[in-house]
């Protein structure tokens, strides 16, 4: 996919059309991490988050209470 930089204010900038959003799944306000590498290459790589403690906790609480009968059959 060939881009154009473009002149943002005082920045230069490379705009995320919907085709790129698209196939990258980035949205507004998602942080990226930039690395540039011997010769120039710039790699634009997505920040996941992973999900908080309390909220892990909770799902397997709440699917080991859905699966409980099969639990304790496998087990």
């Amino acid at each position: 996919m060939l881009k154009t930089i473009t002149r943002i204010g005082n920045s230069l900038g490379l705009i995320f059309d919907s085709a790129l959003r698209e196939l990258t799944g980035l949205k507004d306000g998602d942080q990226v991490n930039v690395t540039v590498h011997k010769g120039g290459s710039i790699v634009i790589t997505p920040v996941r988050r992973s999900a908080p403690p309390d909220a892990v906790t909770k799902t397997i609480k709440q699917t080991i209470s859905d699966y409980r009968r099969t639990l304790k059959k496998l087990a």
